[in-house]
């Protein structure tokens, strides 16, 4: 597949897993794609963690309530630092963002697929903390992110997008032209 028929067939998978492990080499493959992502001031704020353990997979879905991706063979964990950049301004958001774009086209590409989990893990329980003390992350990181890594068991289904006309335009918002 070119690049744009991957990022049009990417979608969010939040189904069942099989249990196929996921090659060393792939998951390799897909943190180089997520740290080959751009970086604010070349700050290189974003690292991750991949889980392919079963034992600690088992001690990190202990701690995710309501449960998710529990069949993924693997998950990679996204940390930041919040280092500050150009005229003090902090990138890290923006950083981490891309890389995760990056693994997730990277993803689609090796034929697994994957979810954006950020919000369900960095709410007011925090999650997020309680999987950075399994995986012993020190504290000037924040676990921002999980990615499931697996050969989706169902068929995927793409959601309904808005066309293109009522989300981008030419030269003013909302132009007709």
């Amino acid at each position: 597949m070119s690049i744009i028929e991957i990022i049009s067939n990417r979608h969010s998978y939040r189904g069942k897993y099989k249990t196929d492990r996921v090659p060393r080499e792939d998951l390799i493959k897909i943190m180089e794609a997520g740290l080959a992502a751009p970086s604010g001031c070349n700050k290189q704020t974003t690292s991750l963690i991949c889980v392919d353990d079963k034992g600690i997979l088992k001690q990190i879905h202990a701690v995710i309530e309501p449960p998710i991706a529990e069949t993924a063979p693997a998950l990679i964990c996204v940390l930041t630092q919040r280092i500050n950049a150009y005229r003090d301004k902090c990138f890290a958001v923006q950083d981490y963002s891309a890389a995760i774009e990056n693994m997730l086209l990277a993803i689609v590409e090796l034929g697994y697929q994957s979810c954006w989990y950020e919000g369900h893990i960095t709410d007011d329980d925090k999650i997020c903390d309680k999987i950075a003390k399994v995986l012993n992350v020190p504290t000037e990181y924040d676990l921002v992110c999980i990615l499931p890594v697996g050969i989706a068991e169902n068929e995927i289904i793409a959601p309904k997008k808005k066309v293109f006309s009522e989300r981008a335009w030419f030269n003013t918002f909302n132009s007709k032209e």
